[in-house]
């Protein structure tokens, strides 16, 4: 792996390192918003006192800490592969560029030694998952893989109530900041009443330490609700979903096709409002997770 100066220095001295998803930047937005909102992220990070570290592979090498530069040809780039871990070992050996999802993203992560990730939401048990057995690799990397994830719960196209019993399964402790609900991505009312709630920082980072200090492999999921002035209408959101998932049932879109159809005809059918609620909650995600991340710090001195 090439890991940046700066990240790298910071790992060695106990500073706060927040790790970032590359797919958002090549599978999630549109070019430039996609890399506006990517500098906009890394940002909120410094700005709240932890280093941003985006990963990515580029030529087959996986990097931690992208530099500007190569963010923006992320961005611009056509043809860059969506890598879960089951395409990683392909897209290094043909030397590819690669765009980690959420559980590539927590490998090399845990291999650089970051504990905090923040992303918009996590991949989970997709709807109608009885018969299709559509389930993210995000859920059985958050079973396994040591690293803390801050997001606005599941993607709403999800089944979250399935995705949340395959969670307990697997041992993964779902922490809701500052509410009983469970965050619904673009709206703060999924109905879902949580058990574990935190209300600060530094209660979260103990938990982490905990976690670590007790040996109980896989990672944690912080829910952090999208702030309520940038939330959606739950009617007009939910009719959104609706629609999109009709449509991908009718042009037999499947596997990780699925997710960025929804989210990109989501957009569309809410007229730009979905995409404009989804880069807030990532910045909203940022701001907690370099908070966490100073927190941790100062707890493991």
């Amino acid at each position: 792996m090439r890991i940046n100066k700066e990240v790298e220095y910071a790992l060695k001295n106990n500073l706060p390192v927040v790790a970032l998803e590359s797919t958002i930047i090549s599978h999630g937005m549109p070019y430039p918003k996609n890399v506006e909102t990517a500098m906009k992220v890394e940002a909120e990070v410094r700005e709240n006192g932890a280093i941003p570290a985006t990963i990515g592979i580029i030529d087959g090498e996986p990097v931690i800490g992208m530099s500007p530069e190569e963010i923006e040809e992320f961005g611009k780039r056509s043809g860059i592969k969506k890598v879960s871990r089951r395409d990683i070992p392909v897209v290094i050996a043909k030397k590819e560029w690669g765009a980690t999802t959420v559980s590539a993203t927590m490998i090399f992560a845990a291999l650089a030694g970051i504990e905090i990730f923040v992303t918009g939401g996590v991949g989970g048990a997709h709807r109608g998952v009885q018969e299709t057995f559509d389930i993210s690799r995000d859920l059985e990397e958050l079973g396994s893989t040591n690293v803390t994830v801050v997001s606005a719960g599941v993607k709403a196209i999800l089944d979250l109530k399935v995705t949340l019993e395959i969670l307990e399964t697997k041992g993964v402790p779902v922490l809701s900041y500052q509410t009983d609900e469970f965050a619904d991505f673009y709206t703060r009312h999924s109905g879902i009443k949580m058990e574990n709630i935190v209300n600060s920082p530094a209660e979260i980072a103990s938990i982490i330490k905990a976690k670590r200090d007790y040996k109980l492999d896989g990672g944690i999921l912080v829910a952090n609700p999208i702030p309520q002035e940038f939330a959606m209408d739950d009617v007009v959101i939910n009719g959104a979903i609706s629609k999109a998932l009709k449509e991908c049932e009718d042009k037999h879109i499947e596997g990780k096709d699925v997710t960025p159809f929804l989210l990109k005809r989501i957009v569309e059918l809410t007229g730009g409002d979905s995409l404009e609620s989804n880069i807030k909650l990532v910045i909203n995600n940022a701001k907690l997770g370099a908070k966490v991340a100073k927190e941790l710090c100062e707890l493991r001195k």
